[in-house]
């Protein structure tokens, strides 16, 4: 198969590679990007799928949050331009077809569609607001999440408008809801800005995982060698990615290595039980490389990045006088998965490739 310029330039926004890593990579699995995805992060070569920065796409996330923190909303509306996303009017109408998705308990763009606003169908009050602020707009997508029973939700909105968050949480009581609105809220900006895909370990899928991990491990050895060049220190190669793939023999042949480790170092026994579980803590934080990278639980949290965001929803819970476990998170930001401007870059490439 001919290996296109244009295909060359996707794999390497795509993966962060060199140029000529990516044509190899694409020459050697007969031009199937995914598969090219996978050669390069097997060989430490390419970095995790990343969006590149240019979008087809401008425009505005918005959340509405109920005052009683029982229901938040968020949505995503595109504007053609910029421009248009900083003009007041559009910001309103955001705010405004937000508001309005909540109240009416909207499911689909086809149900927003037919909805009735200030008196008239909404499809003809969006229509008024195109010609009047004199650009294409589109209410790409929308999602609402109702706080479970005893429970509190709260919403995020990053001060660009390019990134939105909803977490929400079951609580033991509604006692304990109450207090914790602000700190779920203090949550979403966790979450707005390290990027979590999912809440817990437990939502990997095995295979992705033992995959991830092949990459990691291909990832930290590439990096050692340059670490071993500079004379600095290497980085530690874990025998896991993360909790998903440690389970109780793990564990148990986890806590024979450190007991080994500490009669090695003429510890006494008698004090074993108190090293424990500092070591235990230092185990999971250096096979867990995965989770702190993709779920917001295994995160280290923004406001005290000595204790993961688990951590510190269990110390919340006992101050709040109840526990807290987050049930639902939705992250939205502007232009995800929309198809990147296609420009003169490709023409560069060829050039370089000639």
């Amino acid at each position: 198969m001919q290996i296109t310029a244009q295909m060359v330039k996707e794999l390497r926004e795509t993966s962060g590679a060199g140029m000529m890593d990516c044509k190899k990579a694409l020459s050697e699995t007969d031009g199937d990007m995914q598969k090219a995805i996978d050669l390069l992060r097997e060989k430490g070569l390419g970095q995790a799928a990343k969006k590149a920065s240019r979008l087809a796409s401008e425009g505005l996330v918005s959340v509405v949050v109920c005052d009683e923190c029982k229901m938040a909303t968020i949505s995503e509306i595109n504007s053609e331009t910029d421009f248009v996303a900083r003009n007041p009017q559009f910001q309103a109408l955001t705010k405004d077809t937000t508001a309005h998705i909540q109240e009416k308990a909207i499911k689909s763009v086809d149900e927003l569609n037919t909805s009735t606003i200030n008196g008239v169908k909404f499809e003809d009050y969006f229509k008024g607001q195109i010609a009047t602020i004199g650009e294409n707009l589109v209410v790409r997508r929308f999602e609402s999440v109702l706080a479970p029973q005893n429970g509190v939700v709260n919403g995020y909105v990053h001060s660009n408008g390019r990134v939105g968050v909803i977490i929400a949480a079951k609580c033991e009581n509604e006692a304990v809801a109450k207090k914790a609105q602000e700190f779920i809220r203090s949550l979403c900006m966790h979450a707005a800005a390290m990027k979590p895909s999912v809440i817990s370990y437990k939502d990997l899928d095995k295979d992705f995982v033992a995959k991830e991990y092949i990459a990691l491990k291909a990832e930290l050895e590439k990096d050692n060698e340059e670490l071993k060049r500079l004379g600095k220190t290497l980085h530690h190669i874990p025998e896991y990615a993360s909790r998903a793939q440690i389970g109780e023999a793990e564990l148990a042949k986890a806590k024979k290595a450190i007991e080994e480790e500490l009669k090695a170092e003429g510890k006494p026994e008698k004090i074993w039980d108190k090293i424990m579980p500092g070591k235990i803590e230092r185990f999971y934080a250096d096979n867990t490389v995965l989770d702190q990278r993709l779920t917001l639980l295994g995160q280290f949290f923004v406001m005290d990045d000595k204790k993961t965001v688990e951590q510190v929803i269990a110390e919340k819970g006992k101050e709040f006088g109840g526990k807290i476990e987050i049930v639902s998170y939705v992250r939205f930001e502007l232009g995800e998965g929309l198809e990147k401007k296609v420009d003169d870059f490709a023409a560069e490439v060829a050039a370089q490739m000639a």
